[in-house]
């Protein structure tokens, strides 16, 4: 009797040349926004939209001078639910997301400190 050794399949038996096949995700092959399973995070992606709609306000009003307050409070806010929600994240996508939000947000109170502080 041979054996034949690393092969775990039975001797005769070719191996199949598609794996299994998995329901499609929206985000394309092998991408997922959770890669814990099948769990939902509805307050960690609530806090990462939250945090990246306050960015996108902080960083499009800073550069306009008289703006400088809605610029300041939104990326101090961009910020502060951008750490809550790092503290809070349970996978890498969120995590990604709110960093990159955060960055954004903490640019656009820079700018906007800079044009005239928050009062």
């Amino acid at each position: 009797m041979a054996h034949s050794f690393g092969s775990s399949q039975p001797q005769g038996q070719l191996p199949s040349p598609l794996p299994s096949l998995a329901p499609m995700s929206p985000y394309g092959p092998g991408l997922s926004r959770h890669t814990d399973g099948v769990k939902t995070h509805p307050l960690q992606d609530t806090l990462a939209a939250v945090t990246m709609v306050l960015a996108l306000v902080a960083i499009s009003t800073c550069a306009f001078r008289g703006l400088h307050m809605v610029a300041s409070w939104t990326g101090l806010a961009g910020i502060v639910t951008g750490a809550v929600g790092q503290y809070l994240s349970v996978t890498t996508a969120e995590r990604f997301v709110l960093v990159c939000a955060g960055v954004v947000a903490a640019v656009g109170l820079g700018i906007g400190l800079a044009h005239g502080g928050l009062w």
